[in-house]
């Protein structure tokens, strides 16, 4: 067979490959990816075995069957690089490959993290210069999921925008970065879901398909406390239209079960990242948790309208002053309704849901009660400080 058409053989395949993977990563992610993430609770210390037992933990208590299935390892798992410029695990991760065998062997799957600027936050190796090189060793690994967070990459905004990061040419430069990497994703072979982790800089939510993003961070780092949550749920009004099956707003990790906020502030918690079709990504220690907390993460109607197939995020209707009412389109004709008490003391919220469309006789199911109600036109439930009543509603 004459060499040049074994060339141009191989170099098809390749490209059929490449498509294929394309085609592949394009898919992923058609509901928000669910799973856990240790920075919230490990930091940069995370450790072989934390990734471990947390994947123990997802298998035994029942969150991999309620579809919790990315075990991410954030922050803090690289080495150094060898000679050739290959990313080495630290001391902590003995084998990175071995790793992704035991989460792949419970039914679950491994997430890892860089940045696209030459260290990580926590000043580890970030994939500067070595996009390419990086991928391919996710892919060997068997990596499923990669954040992929801007960190130092924000010293070369700041070159490339003379001094200015929001300049036209800084965000040339930051597409550019994440369209690199995911890129390198695809021709690395494997489908890996790419989370762009660069804090809502730039109006993100407008260009994240653009670049090959499955979701996209839009805040800050989110904290165990509830002001700092509500801060970021809440803020996510009127970004509903950039969301959808395979690219969906990500305001970071869930805090519950790390012991900063109330039961009733973790169901707000939990209710708003619903209404929201967020990522949900448990951020808490599973080997030591208590069932009060296992139950808000794994509350089958709450899951459910997160990951609801129609893909659309739900947004604000109403707010009068800390009270305010969110809805969320379901799949099959329902609705997810959630009344929201953003005060300091408990309140009694008047909501006529003939105004929001409830027809007459139509099933309505108090979530976190785990109570079906009577039907009427004007509900006035009590919502307690900083609480929320979920309501799911078939017509």
């Amino acid at each position: 067979m004459p060499r040049l058409f074994v060339k141009r053989l191989a170099a098809l395949a390749s490209v059929l490959l490449c498509a294929h993977v394309a085609i592949a990563q394009s898919s992923l992610s058609p509901t928000p990816p669910m799973g856990w993430n240790s920075w919230n609770h490990f930091f940069q210390h995370v450790t072989d075995a934390d990734v471990r037992a947390s994947a123990d933990a997802m298998v035994a208590n029942g969150m991999g069957d309620a579809g919790y299935v990315y075990v991410n390892i954030d922050d803090g798992w690289q080495g150094t690089r060898r000679p050739d410029g290959t990313i080495q695990s630290n001391d902590r991760f003995p084998d990175m490959k071995a790793l992704a065998d035991y989460v792949h062997a419970r039914g679950l799957k491994l997430g890892i993290y860089s940045s696209p600027g030459p260290k990580t936050c926590a000043k580890f190796e970030g994939s500067y210069g070595h996009e390419a090189q990086d991928a391919k060793t996710y892919a060997a690994w068997g990596i499923d999921y990669l954040k992929y967070d801007l960190c130092s990459f924000g010293d070369k905004l700041t070159v490339a925008g003379n001094g200015d990061q929001a300049a036209p040419a800084a965000f040339a430069a930051q597409q550019e970065a994440y369209r690199k990497m995911h890129d390198a994703l695809v021709a690395a072979g494997r489908p890996i879901v790419f989370s762009l982790c660069q804090y809502g800089m730039s109006n993100v939510w407008e260009w994240g398909p653009e670049v090959g993003g499955h979701l996209w961070r839009t805040t800050g780092d989110i904290s165990d406390k509830y002001d700092r949550m509500a801060l970021i749920g809440f803020s996510q009004a009127g970004l509903s239209r950039y969301a959808g099956p395979g690219h969906w707003n990500d305001p970071d990790m869930l805090e519950v079960g790390n012991g900063g906020m109330t039961l009733d502030e973790y169901r707000t918690h939990m209710s708003l990242w619903a209404i929201l079709a967020a990522p949900l990504l448990a951020g808490n220690d599973l080997s030591h948790m208590k069932p009060e907390h296992l139950a808000i993460l794994e509350n089958k109607d709450v899951i459910a309208i997160d990951q609801d197939s129609l893909g659309k995020q739900g947004d604000r209707v109403s707010a009068l002053g800390p009270y305010e009412l969110w809805t969320k389109p379901l799949s099959h004709g329902r609705t997810a309704i959630a009344l929201f008490n953003r005060g300091e003391l408990a309140h009694t919220m008047r909501v006529n849901l003939r105004e929001l469309g409830v027809p007459p006789g139509a099933h309505i199911r108090n979530v976190w009660g785990n109570a079906d109600l009577p039907f009427s036109d004007i509900i006035n439930p009590i919502i307690p400080k900083h609480g929320v009543v979920l309501l799911l509603v078939t017509r």
